[in-house]
């Protein structure tokens, strides 16, 4: 049987972690409902067309992936020596099919976003699972940021970076 004493020296040594954790799951759950909450209607537009570019990546459609980006675009992947320009956009994925590979899934992860008038910055991990002749390989991410612009033709990449993100 255990004594009174033990017991309640027991709750009394788990009531601290214990509120610090509440606590602490309470202040995060408040801060993340309000950043979701308060995204404007062209900050969602983007994040839709976010899903849509890895969409576009995974099925290879190089037409429509090529149509989120605006004329004027260029931007720094982490896989080029050098800044692009939009003409050279699809070569990433190009590469990647002639070689075999393909993605299988992927998955995004929202860091933040700000929109300002008619632009909208992201900045986002993608995780992404590809295959290729050899069997599958592991899971990679990246670090993206994209710079969006309202034209009239709809919401394009005017500028971006990408970063791997180490493994640990």
């Amino acid at each position: 049987m255990t004594s009174p004493k033990c017991t309640a020296l027991s709750l009394a040594q788990w009531a601290l972690p214990i509120k610090a954790a509440l606590i602490l799951a309470f202040v995060v759950l408040c801060t993340a409902i309000p950043s979701v909450a308060q995204q404007s209607e062209n900050e969602k537009a983007v994040w839709k067309l976010e899903s849509s570019h890895w969409e576009y990546v995974k099925a290879v459609d190089l037409d429509h992936y090529r149509d989120l980006w605006h004329p004027s675009f260029v931007g720094w992947p982490y896989f080029s020596a050098q800044p692009v320009r939009k003409d050279h956009i699809t070569d990433w994925i190009t590469e990647r099919a002639d070689k075999g590979s393909t993605m299988q899934w992927f998955t995004l992860q929202p860091a933040a976003s700000q929109a300002t008038e008619n632009m909208v910055v992201t900045h986002y991990w993608v995780t992404a699972f590809w295959v290729d002749k050899a069997g599958p390989g592991e899971p990679s991410t990246s670090r993206i940021s994209h710079t969006w612009i309202k034209t009239p033709s709809g919401w394009q990449i005017i500028g971006g970076m990408s970063a791997l993100t180490p493994t640990e």
